[in-house]
């Protein structure tokens, strides 16, 4: 087990009470790992204006219909 399973493990042990249930909930426990690796690599390299089209116009759509 790594530093991150264990990390994972004593937090939820901690906050929940409990213990990991069975060797697919600490697999799924590890993957996490690689999505907050993810996700921490992509910090400061998006800006609101780099959201897809859709999401303007469904802005423009509700502030429309607001009035």
């Amino acid at each position: 087990m790594d530093a991150f399973e264990t990390l994972v493990e004593a937090t939820i042990s901690r906050w929940h009470g409990i213990e990991p249930p069975n060797d697919p909930a600490r697999r799924l426990a590890s993957e996490l790992a690689g999505t907050i690796e993810a996700f921490e690599a992509l910090r400061g390299t998006l800006a609101f204006e780099d959201e897809p089209s859709s999401f303007e116009a469904a802005l423009q759509a509700t502030k429309e219909g607001a009035r």
